[in-house]
């Protein structure tokens, strides 16, 4: 029992410099959180969830490598930095559009962009591919392969817990601002995803 939360200690803490750095996670999931309220953020946990589990089973049978694909960051890196500067375009573009307002622009769905920005996101990959790797490994040193299990239940209540509590602070947000300075955060937090787009593709440039 001791082990266990010892271990649970360690994953808790090194899951949060994944689970709460920004990224383009994040800002959608703010975004999502001012237009349609606290749900996005759990709907955007279980498309995260979608990607991450099988994501972390493959990493603990020892199919998935960089080795065994040498090409695979750069592929997700232009894919994901397309990906984002897609999602950007049409949120600045629906944003700017006349008589908008928080609660009468178009809903997206928040699951597909859980998945999409997740699985598209080099940085979210190769977390898992380096430091959750070693999570993984020191866990089926213990467990065997119980402790694919035991890492993923130790992380991913995580994701729900912080994207779910943005969402609900974006929610309240939405209350108080007016549609201008809505309509200023909204183009700011598409111009964070370019950004991120940016980072992605230089990654692998530089």
């Amino acid at each position: 029992m001791t082990q266990i939360f010892e271990f649970a200690i360690v994953v808790i803490i090194i899951s949060a410099s994944g689970v709460m750095a920004p990224g383009p996670l994040f800002a959608a999931n703010v975004s999502y959180g001012l237009r349609e309220g606290t749900k996005p953020g759990i709907k955007m946990a279980i498309g995260h969830s979608i990607v991450e589990f099988p994501l972390i089973i493959l990493l603990g049978i020892g199919v998935f490598s960089l080795e065994l694909f040498p090409e695979f960051r750069t592929i997700i890196s232009i894919a994901g930095a397309i990906t984002l500067f897609i999602f950007a375009y049409f949120q600045i573009k629906k944003t700017l559009q006349k008589n908008q307002d928080v609660q009468s622009i178009p809903k997206h769905t928040p699951l597909v962009a859980g998945i999409v920005l997740s699985a598209l996101n080099p940085f979210f990959i190769i977390w898992w591919l380096t430091i959750g790797f070693k999570l993984i490994s020191d866990a089926m040193l213990i467990w065997a392969f119980s402790g694919i299990l035991i890492v993923f239940i130790l992380h991913i209540w995580m994701d729900f817990v912080w994207l779910g509590g943005i969402s609900f602070l974006a929610s309240k947000s939405s209350r108080i601002i007016s549609n201008r300075n809505y309509k200023i955060i909204m183009i700011g937090l598409s111009l964070s995803l370019v950004y991120f787009g940016i980072t992605f593709l230089a990654d692998i440039l530089l």
